[in-house]
């Protein structure tokens, strides 16, 4: 006998078929016969936070780590528009969520009803897509299709928004064991013409240069890329997102470019004749100023998933649309197989050019300052988890330090806001990287100022007792904005300056948490040992650092790779 459920008995259905198990959110009207529904089950645990965006940023931290699509539920007005940093924080990274957004009833659409706002509208531009849902039909087959294109070609977030008389209507569930749309077939496989065209165009280079993105990490490409690195004996560098994607502590490493990336790592992309370019965007932050970057002649194979990335900043000689595991491989077993080899000479010239670059120690810094110096702090950070820690970070001169400093040798293991740098992401990101990895050592690297947009999450961290430990690098400063300020704004330090913190230590324990003030360099080593020592609580670590430290190196805005401040 076929029984009837109600549209919000089949949302919460929907995500027990899609072997969801930890939902994000908070409650509001428009989606409380939703939360009824949870609260009737216990396959689906619902994580309740304090504030919609870390909602998000705590669904997207789950995701990043886990290989898992992230959902978040959130009512209708505020709830949504709350949401929409997180969304578009995942939607700039290609993080794969499901968000479930309540609505008005669909008679009141339109109505300027009470907490109505146009989800549909407002989330266009930062969603990978959305739906309404106007009738309870409708709803099992487009859960179906949120899931799918979430998961699928270059991942993104979907948001689903539901009314609230749809969540009461009643039809006989069923849901689709397949998705087919017309309209949305990613191409998986590389085409074998071109795939092979890169293959002959790698063998016959003389400096060589492997550039690799977040698309490694999104595919689970890293073991392929790791083969193809090792095998070719070419350099390789990450961009911010792609850290982990290569072994950090491997010889052929040559750091993180760009922006702030090593010197030798930017030098070698300025100048190398092939550069091979894996599931990246040649973005601002990467190439700096095109018009320089096309200064030197080098051809280019692009390997993506999605056809609008290539060619939109730097045309390419070689594209190839895929799957970046797929096509990496598919190039190993060419190159295996080829009878032709890679120029030896010529490699172990670039290789002694490249070890030049290295000579100039891009990243030294003053380790005999009588003050913490924040660089240490990460590299201390580091020695005591072992490098196996995973590490979430706010954004500015803490998450640069952080992609410096910590040798990422694995994947999913550095979680950051890259391409819309959102402050506030860093502590809700590391609450969903905890329940992804309960038994790992989760690690938030923040700034005082970052740290106050999501703190009130301390709550949530209390009420599920999550072991985080939070690294925060206090220097009394919205760090990145007093540099810009100095650099390029004659010492104006408009609104950079802190002057009204809070006493961290007393905030933690108001909550409930471990706090510590560390002040000297000799006992940052200690404070970190006794803080990972708690395995079982959150322990908040304040760093009294040096407020007149800079990020070295640094790429102008507007300027070259090859421009570089450096220390």
């Amino acid at each position: 006998m076929s029984v009837e459920l109600t549209g919000a008995e089949i949302t919460v259905r929907c995500l027990q078929e899609e072997g969801v198990n930890y939902i994000f959110g908070y409650p509001g009207g428009a989606v409380l016969f939703i939360y009824d529904e949870l609260f009737k089950q216990d396959k689906v645990k619902h994580i309740l936070v304090r504030h919609e965006q870390a909602a998000l940023h705590a669904a997207d931290g789950y995701a990043r780590s886990s290989h898992k699509v992230g959902v978040a539920l959130v009512t209708s007005g505020p709830g949504v528009t709350n949401a929409v940093t997180g969304i578009a924080t995942a939607y700039m990274d290609s993080i794969p969520l499901v968000i479930i957004s309540g609505q008005v009833p669909t008679a009141a659409i339109g109505q300027d009803a009470f907490q109505e706002v146009d989800t549909v509208g407002i989330t266009r531009p930062c969603v990978k897509h959305n739906f309404l849902v106007k009738d309870v039909t409708e709803l099992a087959s487009t859960m179906k299709k949120a899931f799918y294109i979430a998961s699928t070609g270059r991942p993104g977030p979907v948001l689903v928004d539901i009314p609230k008389d749809v969540t009461q209507q009643k039809m006989v569930f069923s849901y689709p064991s397949n998705v087919s749309m017309r309209s949305y077939n990613p191409v998986v496989e590389g085409n074998s013409q071109q795939i092979k065209k890169a293959a002959q165009l790698i063998l016959s280079a003389k400096r060589p240069m492997i550039y690799t993105g977040g698309g490694v990490i999104l595919d689970n490409a890293s073991e392929a890329l790791t083969e193809l690195v090792r095998l070719l004996n070419f350099p390789c560098t990450n961009t911010l997102m792609g850290l982990g994607g290569y072994p950090a502590t491997d010889k052929r490493f040559v750091g993180m470019l760009g922006m702030h990336g090593t010197y030798e790592a930017n030098m070698a992309m300025q100048y190398c004749d092939v550069l091979i370019a894996v599931g990246a965007r040649f973005d601002d932050r990467v190439i700096g100023n095109p018009k320089h970057f096309y200064s030197e002649e080098r051809k280019i194979i692009h390997i993506d998933i999605d056809p609008s990335s290539i060619s939109k900043r730097v045309k390419v000689d070689i594209p190839i649309v895929g799957s970046v595991s797929e096509v990496l491989n598919e190039l190993i077993k060419l190159i295996k197989a080829s009878k032709e080899e890679t120029d030896a000479h010529a490699l172990k010239e670039w290789w002694k050019q490249i070890d030049l670059w290295r000579e100039r120690d891009c990243l030294r810094y003053d380790r005999t300052s009588a003050v913490i110096k924040p660089q240490m702090v990460v590299e201390k950070l580091y020695a005591v988890t072992k490098g196996d820690a995973f590490i979430t970070s706010d954004v500015g001169q803490h998450q640069m330090w952080a992609a410096q400093f910590y040798q990422f040798d694995k994947p999913r293991r550095w979680i950051n806001s890259g391409g819309l740098g959102t402050m506030g992401f860093g502590l809700p990101s590391a609450m969903g990287v905890q329940f992804a990895n309960p038994n790992g050592t989760v690690a938030c690297i923040t700034g005082e100022a970052s740290i106050q947009m999501c703190i009130q999450e301390l709550s949530t961290c209390k009420q599920y007792q999550l072991p985080l430990k939070i690294i925060n690098l206090n220097n009394r400063y919205m760090g990145m904005v007093r540099q810009w300020q100095e650099f390029f704004h004659g010492n104006r330090y408009s609104e950079s300056y802190m002057d009204a913190l809070p006493d961290f230590v007393k905030l933690a324990e108001s909550y409930g948490h471990v706090g510590m003030k560390i002040e000297k360099p000799e006992d940052v080593e200690g404070a970190l040992k006794e803080a990972f020592k708690l395995k079982k609580r959150l322990v908040f670590m304040d760093f009294i650092t040096d407020q007149t430290e800079n990020v070295f190196p640094m790429v102008p805005g507007g300027k070259g790779l090859s421009e570089m401040i450096l220390v």
